[in-house]
């Protein structure tokens, strides 16, 4: 997991740099050389950005929320904004999936007994998200969404992986763990477009 996490970390990192990644694409794919500093800088910025391994239970539904309403938010504008319509079809199988992880997280959350509940509101990082697709058209609205539907989906995989595998609620580790293959799709559907 912790291999995923770094090539991923540095995927990410390549990808932020911009048409020079391209000439350096032989570092995402070999990790074996990682220095200790490295290693940890990659795993600071993987805890940073929702993609906890041990994620607490409250720290999970906060998130596991908060990424389905960005989802379904964000989605909802790509289907009256792209301008592509593989992306309309993808939007529209966003705001279906992710409503129904909204559901099934909130019935996960009441088989456990969890007190904590997921937010009502996008938070600030995820609404400066949306504002930006908002301000965003035509081909700039579809990269921006599609940039943004990368990220978010890569965040909620490992964010899935982690309660799966390390959290403390038996519901809440079934939700995730039956998540996690669904994210996985959405990733793959993003990546052959």
């Amino acid at each position: 997991m912790r291999n995923v996490l770094m090539v991923t970390a540095a995927a990410l990192a390549l990808t932020a740099c911009g048409p020079k990644a391209a000439d350096n694409s032989n570092l995402a794919a070999d990790t074996t050389g990682m220095n200790d500093s490295m290693t940890v800088a990659a795993n600071d910025s993987v805890d940073n950005g929702a993609m906890m391994a041990s994620a607490s239970t409250p720290d999970f539904v906060k998130n596991a929320a908060m990424g389905d309403m960005y989802e379904i938010a964000s989605s909802k504008l790509a289907a009256t904004m792209a301008t592509s319509a593989g992306l309309k079809k993808f939007a529209a199988e966003m705001i279906t999936a992710h409503t129904a992880t909204t559901a099934g997280l909130k019935a996960a959350i009441a088989k456990d007994g969890v007190k904590d509940m997921p937010p009502a509101m996008l938070d600030a990082e995820h609404q400066g998200m949306i504002d930006g697709l908002k301000g965003a058209k035509g081909e700039t609205f579809d990269t921006l969404y599609k940039s943004q539907q990368t990220e978010a989906h890569t965040k909620a995989l490992a964010l899935m992986h982690g309660y799966a595998t390390g959290g403390d609620q038996a519901a809440l580790k079934g939700f995730a763990s039956d998540t996690a293959p669904k994210v996985q799709t959405h990733l793959d559907m993003l990546n052959k477009m």
